[in-house]
């Protein structure tokens, strides 16, 4: 497991991106953890899924956990997610109502600035 941390600058305003890479279960869980305990102050995060291939309870654990945390700083969070096994845990876990969750990189870029409900 690997995450990366950019910070990104577009045209309306910087966010941080984070992009875990590998699997994300209860042997790996603890890196995502961390990386997400380290930007739980960012002001708007944008959290990447394209390149985890198996997400288990673990992993969903840490999400959540991770965006409670930012969201507890007053963070704005989505989520990109375009492979459809993980689509499928997030939208029967109910995470999709907790966070905006979209298929490109883009559209959860964009849902940064969408009203919050």
């Amino acid at each position: 497991m690997e995450v990366n941390i950019e910070e990104i600058e577009n045209e309306s305003g910087n966010y941080t991106l984070c992009t875990p890479k590998g699997e994300l279960d209860a042997f790996t869980v603890t890196t995502f953890r961390e990386a997400l305990q380290g930007i739980a102050e960012v002001p708007r995060l944008v959290v990447d899924l394209a390149d985890v291939p198996f997400m288990d309870s673990a992993g969903l654990g840490a999400l959540i956990g991770g965006i409670r945390r930012a969201r507890d700083n007053d963070a704005t969070i989505s989520v990109a997610c375009s492979r459809e096994a993980l689509l499928r845990l997030l939208y029967t876990t109910g995470f999709d109502r907790i966070v905006p969750v979209r298929e490109s990189l883009e559209e959860a870029v964009a849902a940064l600035d969408e009203p919050i409900d």
